[in-house]
């Protein structure tokens, strides 16, 4: 009976241990979305600072990579690297946390389908609700880093003394100056609205993945890493579909100048009167380019580490 109790108890220190495990992978994810991603940041804030200059993205990289070499395309990229791998940590470390305890409700699980045991998954929902709690959670970290970023890309003059902000850290101390530490979690209900897309982002992942396991015995067989890759990519689509009008909201907010008071709702009504519901969509081509690379890439990453470290299954 000791021996029994022993091994129970080692088996759910085990699992508390696991449960950190989310946190690690999403580190994983987000130095590898900077990995990715930091390039096309690059480019458009080349054309954005230098216009004119370029005659396309396409142009601008060439050029990059030309005159000053490929690690060119990565300047600036330490502390984006730094702030994505704090929110992916938070924001997939509670997605697996919040994944094992909806398992545990019967309203968001159903018997895993060609099984004869009683093992049950999480519905297509329940995953979707995973994801928008994990978003919610994650606001309060990413707030303030999407809130600094913001300021610093809108800063359109090429010469650095020109400038207001010098720096992330010299852009904080003067959002902290003028508005309090509040100041930087303003626009902080875009933010909730923006990353409450994330129910989108993770159901359509599932969904894509049980498309995947259907495939299997037929020519069109992949490996779970493969069906990881694309079902990241491709979920990634639904997720700025549905998330790109509170992205332009919470933008609009984050880089309104220091001695504004703009809300969320004084930018919703001005872009709703000046471009119409078509204003809401801006930014969606050059979102859905950079979509499939880097969310892809963060996903195979995600699910790889959570294997390689033998963290709980919260997927069937």
């Amino acid at each position: 009976m000791v021996k029994d109790e022993d091994a129970i108890g080692k088996l759910n220190g085990n699992t508390s241990k696991l449960r950190l495990v989310g946190v690690f992978a999403g580190i994983g994810s987000g130095l590898t979305k900077v990995a990715v991603g930091h390039g096309f940041d690059t480019v458009k804030s080349r054309i954005q600072v230098y216009p004119g200059q370029y005659k396309g993205a396409m142009d601008c990289c060439l050029q990059i990579i030309r005159k000053e070499g490929p690690l060119a395309l990565y300047k600036g990229v330490t502390p984006p690297a730094v702030a994505w791998a704090a929110v992916d940590s938070v924001l997939l470390g509670s997605l697996h946390n919040y994944r094992l305890r909806i398992k545990n409700s019967s309203l968001f699980t159903e018997p895993v389908p060609r099984r004869e045991s009683s093992e049950r998954r999480l519905t297509l929902l329940g995953h979707g609700v995973a994801g928008l709690a994990a978003g919610l959670t994650s606001a309060f970290l990413a707030t303030p880093v999407e809130l600094l970023k913001v300021k610093l890309q809108v800063q359109y003059q090429a010469r650095k003394s020109d400038r207001q902000f010098s720096g992330p850290i010299d852009c904080m101390k003067q959002v902290v100056r003028a508005q309090g530490i509040r100041g930087l979690w303003r626009g902080f209900a875009g933010s909730l609205a923006f990353r409450a897309n994330f129910f989108w982002l993770f159901i359509s992942i599932e969904a894509l993945m049980r498309g995947s396991a259907r495939l299997e015995g037929t020519r069109y067989e992949m490996s779970e890493g493969t069906a990881n890759f694309l079902s990241g990519g491709l979920g990634s689509f639904a997720f700025w579909i549905m998330a790109i009008p509170a992205d332009n909201v919470k933008n609009r907010v984050f880089a309104a100048p220091l001695t504004s008071n703009t809300t969320v709702r004084e930018v919703v009504r001005d872009i709703y009167s000046t471009a119409g519901v078509a204003g809401f969509f801006r930014g969606l081509a050059p979102s859905m380019l950079r979509a499939f690379p880097v969310n892809a890439s963060a996903y195979f990453v995600y699910e790889g580490l959570l294997r390689t470290l033998g963290a709980e299954k919260t997927r069937t």
